[in-house]
Formats: structure tokens, C-alpha cells, sequence
């Protein structure tokens, strides 16, 4: 039972099973000619009913003196976490007009489970503040990562299977770079330099049949097996690093690890938190506080190679990782990134588990 469930998690382009559709992938050539589409343009190519009407690039951006509509008198946040865990289109429909041209990219693109748990934020004012920011540089400027692939950390590593929670900062900022997983990039572009740091500590200090191909950066494969992979700041404007940072991400991102937390607390489940550099730490130390037994907290400095040398190399954490998940008979983490290529030494433990 185990062997089919486990070669589940092994496959490497899987989506999340909730159900959610595959999206076409958009085309993000370093052409430097062609114009990116906006969050407006990606969801206007079909035609659909009135209800599930998409983004009209050119009502998108707000006047500066207009007021951004925020939840009705009547609809607090218990209403509407309780409307979007039943039906994202009963949430579309309790929409104003300019809150569905906000909020399309969220209805669309989030994972149903991710979308119920952090519906309560979609009407706040700062969330709505921070889309029309996004959409208007959408429409002045090349912003990473594509529309689809913003959310892409929901649909491969649904809520209830998130076993692993490594906190990044900022997307890349080039092209064909940031997909929405923290430090992974799209194929075929080789790995970033933070990345060939992770290999390097994975191959050296871990898991020496670990096979560190410089040329793959996809770690599409670890988001599936429950690693969530997740920048804070979920957009960046092309060559320009932090250019979306203090915008609104930061608070979003923020809930989404509260939740987390949150619901780890009460069930007991297993849950590790991969803290690399200063920021991460105290994101989490902050909202967690004294972490309970079923809780593991990894803290060393960033893999960037400002200052990998200082702490990063030697720490073992993906080693940890496993041992610590094994020893409460959670399957292991198979960190390898090859297609075809796997870990034996975790392949083997991970045959006789008893779940």
C-alpha cells in the first residue's frame, strides 16, 4: 500500500489531486520585444458567463482618487471563510465589479483548499490595494512570475499535505527564471547560485548518491512530495529586485505560515520549518513562539553565497529532515532533482515504513 502511495509523491510534474485543472504555461522568452500579458489579458482569452466574467485590461487600473471597495457591512470573516470553503462561485457572485476584476487571479488560479483558508484576506483593503498595484505594473512593466504560475506553491503542495515550509524572499527577476516555488527555476534554466549552494550541502554533507546537475533548477519534484516552497514576496518587477516588497505580500504570506501553524497546533501533524537567513526566522519565531513537539525548527544562514560559508555548508538540515519525519513514520523527503535519478539510501527506508 505504501509502495503506490509513495511512488505518488515520486512523480515529478504531478499536480495537487484536489482536482485543479493544469494551466497553460505562458511563454516568458528573454525577447525583449514582446509584451508580457497582465493579469487582465491572461484571464481574457475564453469566453465565459457573466458569473465567471474575467479581468478587462483596460478597467483595471484605478483613478488615484478612487476608493478600493472593501466586504460589505453584513460579511465578516467568518462569513466569508465559510462561503469560500463550499463554492468559489458563491464568493464570485457576493463580488462588486471591481473587486471580481481584482480578485480573478485568485478565483482562477489558487488551489480550492488554499483558496477556503485564506479567503477571509481577499476583501481586506490591503489585499485589494496590493492587486491593483500588481496589475497596473502588469500593465506599465514586465513583473515575474507569470499570472499563472504566481500560485503555483497552492496547487502542488496542497494545505493538508504540506510537510515542509522553506521561506524565500523575492522571485527571480529575469526571465524564464521565477514559476512560483522559492529558489526553484523554470527548465531549462541551470540553477541560480543560491540553488547549486543547496545542491553542493545536499551532495557534500548528506546524501552523497545525491546527483548535483548544475543545468536543473526545477524543484518542482520536492513541492509535490509536501515541501512548500514559498516566497514571501510573491512578485517582482523584471531587473529590479524587492521592487514588490512592502506592497502587501508580506502580510499575505505571512497568514499563509500562520495557518499553517495554526492547524499543525491543534492536529498534531508533523510540520518542519526550513529557516535560512534572518528574515525567515523571525517571521516564523515570531508567529509560532515555543514550538510544540511536532514542530522542527532548522535555522542557519542563506544559502546565498554572501554567506553560505558562514553556517550554511555542514548544517545537514535535509538529513534531519528525514531522520526526524522517519522516526514519527512519515515518509522521507527525496531531495533529488535529475528526472529518472533517487536517493537509494531514502528509497530503501522509505519501502519498510509501517503507514
Amino acid at each position: 500500500m505504501f509502495r503506490s502511495c509513495f511512488r505518488c509523491l515520486d512523480r515529478r510534474k504531478t499536480m495537487s489531486t484536489n482536482g485543479a485543472k493544469r494551466l497553460r504555461t505562458e511563454g516568458t522568452s528573454g525577447e525583449g520585444t514582446k509584451k508580457q500579458k497582465t493579469l487582465m489579458e491572461f484571464f481574457g482569452g475564453k469566453k465565459v458567463s457573466p458569473a465567471k466574467r474575467n479581468v478587462d485590461a483596460t478597467t483595471a487600473k484605478a483613478s488615484s482618487n478612487e476608493t478600493i471597495a472593501e466586504a460589505g457591512p453584513n460579511q465578516d470573516e467568518a462569513d466569508l471563510h465559510q462561503v469560500g470553503q463550499h463554492d468559489k462561485e458563491v464568493f464570485r457572485k457576493s463580488l462588486t465589479e471591481r473587486q471580481l476584476k481584482l480578485l480573478g487571479l485568485e478565483l482562477d488560479t489558487l488551489d480550492d483548499e488554499w483558496f477556503a483558508k485564506l479567503v477571509a484576506e481577499f476583501k481586506k483593503p490591503y489585499f485589494l490595494k496590493l492587486k491593483d498595484f500588481v496589475i497596473e505594473q502588469q500593465q506599465s512593466a514586465t513583473v515575474f512570475p507569470p499570472p499563472q504560475d504566481i500560485y503555483s506553491w497552492s496547487r502542488l503542495t496542497p494545505f493538508d499535505q504540506v510537510r515542509v515550509v522553506v521561506i524565500g524572499q523575492d522571485p527571480y527577476h529575469n526571465f524564464n527564471q521565477a514559476h512560483g516555488l522559492a529558489f526553484s527555476v523554470k527548465p531549462p534554466t541551470p540553477a541560480p547560485p543560491s540553488l547549486k549552494n543547496i545542491y553542493k550541502e545536499l551532495k557534500e554533507h548528506n546524501y552523497p548518491d545525491f546527483q548535483a546537475d548544475n543545468k536543473v533548477g526545477d524543484l518542482t519534484h520536492w513541492a509535490t512530495q509536501g515541501v512548500l516552497l514559498l516566497n514571501t514576496c510573491l512578485t517582482v518587477r523584471a531587473h529590479n529586485a524587492n521592487s514588490h516588497s512592502k506592497r502587501g505580500w508580506e502580510q499575505f504570506t505571512k497568514r499563509v505560515v500562520q495557518l499553517i501553524i495554526e492547524d499543525r497546533k491543534r492536529s498534531g501533524k508533523p510540520i518542519v520549518f526550513l529557516l535560512w537567513g534572518s528574515n525567515a526566522g523571525n517571521l516564523v519565531k515570531g508567529l509560532l513562539g515555543s514550538p510544540p513537539a511536532n514542530f522542527l525548527m532548522l535555522s542557519s544562514v542563506h544559502p546565498s553565497p554572501l554567506s553560505a560559508s558562514r553556517g550554511f555548508f555542514g548544517n545537514k538540515h535535509f538529513k534531519k529532515i528525514n531522520e526526524w519525519l522517519y522516526d514519527r513514520n512519515q515518509p522521507m523527503i527525496d531531495w533529488s532533482v535529475v528526472p529518472g535519478s533517487k536517493i537509494k539510501e531514502i528509497e530503501n527506508k522509505n519501502l519498510v515504513l509501517d503507514i
